[in-house]
């Protein structure tokens, strides 16, 4: 069976990354909307008109079985639409605010998003339902994506730049300080260690992938083991730099020309 990853970059690798550790006998197809980074500074009908047609298209060429959006502002949009459209399943990833909200011991987390999904009315329905009992945060951060783009592919990240991002994550209110810090963009785990570093104290940086790849996984049967099976990536952008070649190579992805 085939499973589609869509991101309009790199953050859904963190996703695929474990998504393919719980379903090996699946192949996968990975497709960054390059030409359209960052989708935070879209306006949402376009975003929404540009990825409808995106989607017409990816699944008249590949054929899925299963999409996975690995990009929370793509979610926030493109979820219904998709499942009107199509009979097979669509998981999104959505801001896991229902377990920072269990998780907590302050009462105090903060939601570490793009400014799209910050202002999305989904988000504030998720902040209603599962946290109304503490103090949530939302911390829209404009160039997060694109540090994370960097460093994953030149190992290096601006520390200025990170650094002023994030600190309005940071809450010390009575003494009760954030204890959680919802990573509520696929692209910003790979920042974690770099977070980890600049944080003025400790908090549970909370990374949603591997509960999106339950979640896939128990949409989908197992078929068991299949042999060589090709995973593959495509760009709508056109050829990636040599050092994004590499990376994505590292993940075991071969390049394929857009069709």
């Amino acid at each position: 069976m085939t499973v589609l990853v869509f991101d309009s970059g790199i953050g859904g690798l963190s996703v695929l990354r474990e998504a393919r550790v719980l379903m090996p006998d699946h192949r996968f197809v990975y497709v960054a909307d390059d030409a359209g980074f960052p989708y935070g500074d879209w306006e949402e009908g376009a975003l929404l008109e540009r990825m409808v047609g995106l989607f017409e298209r990816l699944v008249e060429t590949h054929a899925p079985d299963m999409v996975i959006v690995a990009c929370n502002t793509a979610s926030t949009l493109i979820l219904q639409p998709l499942r009107e459209r199509f009979d097979f399943p669509i998981v999104g990833t959505v801001p896991a605010i229902k377990p920072a909200a269990e998780r907590t011991a302050s009462g105090q987390i903060s939601v570490l998003a793009t400014p799209a999904t910050v202002q999305r009315d989904y988000t504030r329905s998720l902040i209603s339902e599962f946290a109304a009992q503490v103090n949530v945060r939302l911390v829209g951060a404009p160039n997060l994506a694109a540090q994370a783009e960097k460093f994953m592919t030149t190992g290096e990240a601006d520390r200025d730049i990170v650094a002023a991002d994030i600190e309005e994550c940071f809450v010390d209110r009575y003494g009760a300080r954030t204890d959680v810090v919802v990573l509520a963009c696929t692209h910003y785990p790979f920042l974690t260690n770099v977070f980890r570093r600049l944080a003025p104290w400790p908090v549970d940086w909370l990374n949603p992938a591997e509960a999106i790849a339950r979640h896939a996984r128990s949409r989908l049967p197992h078929i068991g083991e299949i042999t060589n099976v090709e995973d593959s990536v495509y760009f709508t952008g056109g050829e990636r730099s040599p050092a994004a070649q590499r990376l994505f190579s590292g993940f075991g992805l071969t390049t394929k020309p857009m069709v």
